[in-house]
C-alpha cells in the first residue's frame, strides 16, 4: 500500500465511514497516518480527552483541518476525569482553523472567558450549547460580536442566560439562519421581538420553555381575541420555513403568536402544548402560508370564553381552524394531532369534530397522519380514510373508537404501506387479518393493544414489530 499514490490513498480513505476502521488504518503506516489525519473532518470527543494543554495541542495538530468538533460530557459522573476548561477550549478555538461547526454539551468547567476565546474561530458557522450551567448572557454576546460567520445557535438548558442585548445584536447583524432555544429560564417568548430585523433571514425558530401542566388553570382566555388584527410589531418572517414553539404561555402578552400571521415561506409548524391560542391565530397563520407542508398541533386543556360570563374546557382551536387549513394550504401533506389530556368520556375537550378532521384530510394531499388520543375519530373516520389516494403512512395511538370494523375499511387504501397501531384496545386478531390479505403492508407496529396476538400480527407485513408493553415516552 506504501506504493500507491496520495491521491489514490486519499480516495480510498473518504470512502471508510466509520472511525474506529479509520484509527485502525492509520495504524498501519505513517503515510497512511498523515493522510487520514489530514482529511479528518470531524471529531467527537468527551470523557476520554486528555484536557493537559499538550495533548489538546497535539490533538489538533493530528488533524488540522477540523471542521466540526463535538465535546460531550452528557452521563459523566463528576469526579471521574478532567474536564474541558476554558484553557482547552482556547487551543481548540486557536488551532482549529476550519472550524465551522462546534457543540458542546454538558461542560461544567466552562464559562464566559471560555465562550470569549471563540472569538478566534472566524469561521465558525453553527454553535450548539447544551447544559453549559456558567455561561451568561455576557458570555454570548461576546460569541455574537466576534463570532461574525455565525449563522446557526443553539441554546439548550443554559439556565444563566438573562439579558437578551446579544440577541439584539444578532437581530441587528442579520446573520443567524437558525436559531433554537430551549429550556434557558431566563429567556421569555417576548424577548424574542427585540430580534427585530433579524426575522427576516430566520429560516428555522424553535422556542421551548419548561414542561408545565398540562390540566386547566385558572385563567380564561379569550377565545374571540384576534392577536393579527393590528400589525403593531414591525417585523417580519418571508424565510421562515421551520417553526417550533413549545410549553408557552401566549397570554397576556402577545409574545410569539403575532409571528404565526407573518410566515409566508413556512413549511413546517409545530405547536406543542402552548397556551392561549384560538382560531384566529390558526386562520391568520393559513392565510400567509400557502406552502405549508407539515403540522404539528399537541394539544392541552384550556378555558376560553363564550361570553361574558361562562367559560368552557376545551382544546385552544375548533374546526374552524381545520377548514382554514384545508381551503389555504394545498400542500399539507403531514399531519400530528395529539390530545393526550383529553378523556372518551367527555368528547366535548376536543374543539375538533369527526367533519372537521376529514375536511381537512379530504382537501389535502395526507401522506402522513399521526393521531393521538383524537376521540373524534371513530370507524366511519377509518372508512373516509380509505379513499385517502396519498395516505401512505397511519399512526393510531389511544384512537379508543375504532375496531376492526375500521381495519376493514383501512384494507382498501391504495398507497398505504406503513401502519403503527399503538393503545388501540378495540382492534382485535380479526381486524388485522384484514390487513394481511390486502398484503399492502411493507411495516407495522404493535405496541399494548390488549387484543392483538403477537402470532395475529406476524405475516401481515414485511416488517413487524411487536410489544405488549406500555411505550414508556407515552407517560407524559
Amino acid at each position: 500500500m506504501e506504493d500507491l499514490p496520495e491521491a489514490l490513498l486519499t480516495e480510498i480513505l473518504k470512502r471508510i465511514t466509520r472511525t474506529s476502521d479509520l484509527n485502525s488504518l492509520s495504524l498501519v503506516s505513517k503515510q497512511l497516518y498523515k493522510i487520514e489525519g489530514n482529511q479528518r473532518g470531524a471529531i467527537h470527543v468527551g470523557a476520554g480527552l486528555c484536557t493537559a494543554t499538550k495533548a489538546l495541542t497535539s490533538l489538533c495538530a493530528r488533524f488540522p483541518n477540523l471542521q466540526k468538533v463535538e465535546i460531550d460530557y452528557s452521563g459523566c459522573i463528576p469526579g471521574h476525569g478532567k474536564q474541558l476548561d476554558n484553557k482547552g477550549l482556547f487551543v481548540f478555538s486557536s488551532h482549529c482553523s476550519s472550524l465551522i461547526d462546534l457543540t458542546l454539551s454538558s461542560c461544567s468547567c466552562i464559562d464566559d472567558s471560555g465562550l470569549g476565546c471563540l472569538t478566534y474561530c472566524k469561521t465558525l458557522v453553527s454553535l450548539r450549547l447544551n447544559s453549559i450551567p456558567k455561561i451568561t448572557s455576557s458570555g454570548l454576546f461576546s460569541v455574537a460580536v466576534g463570532c461574525t460567520s455565525l449563522s446557526a445557535l443553539h441554546l439548550i438548558d443554559c439556565e444563566k442566560i438573562a439579558s437578551v442585548e446579544w440577541l439584539e445584536y444578532l437581530g441587528r447583524d442579520g446573520s443567524l439562519e437558525e436559531l433554537v432555544v430551549k429550556n434557558c429560564r431566563g429567556i421569555n417568548h417576548h424577548d424574542f421581538l427585540k430580534f427585530g430585523s433579524g426575522w427576516m433571514k430566520l429560516q428555522k425558530f424553535e422556542f421551548e420553555m419548561e414542561r408545565h401542566d398540562r390540566l386547566p388553570g385558572d385563567v380564561v382566555y379569550d377565545s374571540s381575541y384576534d392577536a393579527h388584527s393590528m400589525d403593531i410589531y414591525d417585523f417580519c418572517c418571508e424565510s421562515l420555513k421551520v417553526l417550533r414553539l413549545a410549553h408557552i404561555r401566549t397570554w397576556p402578552e402577545l409574545g410569539l403568536r403575532v409571528v404565526l400571521g407573518k410566515c409566508k415561506a413556512l413549511e413546517k409548524l409545530c405547536l406543542e402544548y402552548v397556551h392561549a391560542l384560538n382560531d384566529n391565530d390558526m386562520i391568520a397563520l393559513s392565510r400567509s402560508c400557502s406552502n405549508l407542508k407539515s403540522i404539528k398541533l399537541w394539544l392541552n386543556l384550556q378555558r376560553y370564553s363564550i361570553d361574558v360570563s361562562d367559560w368552557e374546557t376545551r382544546t385552544s382551536f375548533t374546526d374552524n381552524s381545520l377548514y382554514a387549513l384545508a381551503l389555504n394550504c394545498p400542500m399539507l401533506q403531514v399531519v400530528d394531532l395529539s390530545f393526550t389530556p383529553c378523556s372518551p368520556d367527555w368528547p366535548s375537550e376536543i374543539g375538533f369534530t369527526q367533519q372537521g378532521f376529514l375536511a381537512l384530510i379530504q382537501s389535502c394531499p395526507i401522506r402522513v397522519l399521526l393521531l393521538n388520543t383524537a376521540n373524534f375519530f371513530d370507524d366511519e373516520g377509518m372508512k373516509a380514510l380509505s379513499s385517502s389516494p396519498h395516505l401512505e403512512t397511519l399512526e393510531l395511538i389511544a384512537c379508543f373508537a375504532v375496531t376492526d370494523a375500521g381495519m376493514r375499511f383501512l384494507a382498501h387504501t391504495p398507497c398505504l404501506s406503513h401502519l403503527t397501531l399503538r393503545v388501540c384496545h378495540k382492534v382485535t386478531d380479526v381486524g388485522l387479518a384484514e390487513l394481511g390479505s390486502a398484503h399492502k403492508l411493507e411495516s407495522l407496529v404493535i405496541e399494548y393493544c390488549g387484543e392483538i396476538s403477537l402470532q395475529a400480527a406476524q405475516g401481515v407485513a414485511k416488517s413487524v414489530h411487536y410489544s405488549s408493553k406500555f411505550p414508556d415516552y407515552l407517560m407524559y
